[in-house]
């Protein structure tokens, strides 16, 4: 029985017979009682490729967690699918999911007083809803990928998810037929596996490893390869170890560990959202974090990684050129890293890096030396002004010219800015602002994954800009900036931002600027009217009441 169980026991004064009741009726016998339970926080699902490996993952972790001496107790968590919901109103759900996870792991392993938890994750928002519950639960755990999924191929092209969404873009321009759209569609995705670029996911897990709370390698595994079922059951293995020697959460996650995977993030050209993510995770650690801090450590760290989207490779490519321990260890050797850092082994991060080399092969160009970086500095920028006091972020890799002063084309919602791209009515020149997306106002913030494929498939890539208060999916890349707060719904200045007005974005001088004088825009905001809640019962009217700005993380118990 576990020691928090047998200590809540003992406090009450309560029997133990029925508690070892309902145990035994879940397979524990006389011998199991004094074993640790560790939870197994199971995210699997056929609702998404990402998902859809999970179950054999947990099992070889749960396999892996009785031999190694411990008792398993697997239960299910939610998650949604962004791919499917892309574009969709069923998007507003996604980052809502990730709060609705991080509190149904909290919810489960506290009322079952567990020892221990081993979180199995596929997806964009399971992953950081699980290491928020982790953080916040501070029992020791451990994070399991799912891994990424294997590139699709059609016409010599290597395929994935982003290529369906520029293939309509690229259809609708006139630029291919619709037999060729198909085929892309048909080919992208073949198999299991999350998104097969550095989108948040491949992010997501990369900075997981950075910060010591998964395994050394195992970020950019394929889902299929047995590699990551191997994988699992040593993640099951370190854990009861970090059991036996009380290794929590809050020991690992540190504020070094935070701008570990800042550094890594940047390294690798990762998705805007790892900035969302990582202020809600070091929000439930307890760990002063800020967005200002992902702009000093942006400055000193270099892009080293030709990853898509903006780049020529996938996950499966970084694995195999050396992957997360092979940039860490490049970062490591040149400062910019803190190697004594703690992992969930028990090394740090300089002992865990040790036997791999400062320099990446010769043979590959997925990782480049850190003298001759893709970009001399990282590509996620955070962009002040009147039009975002709060802050935006932006992402700039793959951007020849990365500031442009235009007319703005204002939209209400996504679905507004897709239909005048699919029309041909945007101009290269334009800024696009799409408002009312964001925490509140959307509400639960959408990615604006269609527009922006729509605008690379079109051919306006770099040469229109869009600003929004929602969020981009990791697989958007161009001159784009989101997260910009506060948002619309709260009396944000990009509420008051009207058609034709002069917008700029210049990501050099870090700045997102609306041209208009400080009188006429007084005269706005005192006309601006709040709108009309968009949902007033469930889920997302409960969610719109209670998260706080992007910039503080879009979480919801900010204020409690």
């Amino acid at each position: 029985m576990s020691d928090k169980l047998r200590s809540s026991i003992i406090t009450q004064g309560i029997a133990r017979s029925p508690n070892r009741s309902m145990l035994r009726a879940v397979g524990f016998g006389d011998d199991d009682f004094d074993k640790p339970i560790v939870g197994v926080a199971n995210g699997y699902s056929t609702i998404t490729p990402c998902n859809l490996g999970l179950g054999v993952l947990a099992r070889r972790a749960e396999t892996a967690l009785r031999e190694a001496g411990a008792m398993p107790q697997m239960f299910g968590t939610i998650t949604v699918s962004d791919g499917i919901s892309m574009g969709t109103e069923g998007m507003k759900y996604s980052l809502v999911s990730r709060e609705v996870i991080a509190d149904s792991i909290e919810t489960a392993v506290n009322a079952q007083s567990m020892d221990g938890v081993l979180t199995v994750g596929g997806c964009d928002k399971n992953m950081p809803g699980a290491m928020m519950a982790m953080a916040r639960i501070n029992i020791p755990a451990i994070f399991v990928y799912g891994g990424t999924i294997k590139p699709g191929h059609d016409r010599g092209r290597a395929l994935d998810f982003v290529s369906v969404f520029e293939g309509v873009g690229a259809y609708t321009a006139g630029k291919i037929d619709d037999e060729e759209r198909l085929e892309i569609e048909r080919r992208a995705i073949p198999g299991a596996g999350s998104c097969g670029g550095m989108y948040t996911a491949n992010t997501m897990s990369s900075v997981f490893e950075a910060m010591g709370m998964s395994l050394i390698r195992s970020s950019t595994m394929a889902a299929e390869d047995e590699e990551k079922s191997d994988s699992a059951a040593e993640s099951a293995r370190v854990l009861v170890e970090a059991i036996k020697s009380n290794r929590r959460p809050r020991d690992i996650l540190t504020r070094q560990a935070f701008e570990n995977a800042i550094a890594v993030a940047n390294a690798i050209g990762g998705s805007t959202n790892a900035v969302l993510h990582l202020l809600a995770i070091a929000h439930a650690a307890e760990v002063p974090l800020t967005i200002d801090d992902f702009e000093a450590i942006r400055e000193r760290t270099p892009v080293l990684c030709d990853l898509k989207p903006s780049g020529r490779y996938v996950a499966v490519n970084f694995h195999a050129a050396g992957g997360v321990p092979q940039v860490m260890k490049i970062l490591l050797a040149n400062g910019v890293l803190h190697g004594d850092a703690l992992t969930i082994t028990g090394q740090t991060i300089a002992e865990v890096l040790a036997d791999i080399p400062a320099e990446p092969r010769t043979d590959q160009d997925v990782i480049r030396p850190f003298n001759e970086p893709l970009y001399e500095q990282g590509h996620i920028v955070v962009l002040r002004g009147n039009l975002a006091e709060e802050g935006g972020v932006a992402k700039i890799t793959g951007v020849k010219s990365p500031k442009i002063t235009g007319p703005a084309r204002v939209f209400e919602s996504e679905e507004a800015c897709l239909e005048a791209i699919m029309a041909n009515r945007i101009k290269e020149g334009d800024v696009l602002v799409i408002r009312y997306e964001g925490p509140v106002g959307g509400p639960g913030m959408r990615e604006m994954l269609a527009p922006t494929s729509a605008i690379i498939g079109a051919g306006l890539g770099g040469k229109v800009g869009l600003i929004t208060d929602g969020r981009f999916s990791g697989g958007s890349h161009g001159l784009v900036v989101g997260h910009v707060a506060p948002e619309a719904a709260v009396g944000g200045t990009i509420g008051l931002v009207q058609e034709g007005d002069s917008i700029t974005i210049d990501a050099d001088a870090r700045l997102i600027q609306l041209n208009v004088s400080d009188q006429e825009l007084a005269q706005r905001r005192a006309n601006w009217q709040l709108p009309a809640p968009r949902y007033t019962r469930g889920v997302l009217a409960k969610y719109a009441k209670q998260v706080s700005s992007s910039s503080l993380g879009a979480v919801t118990d900010l204020g409690l």
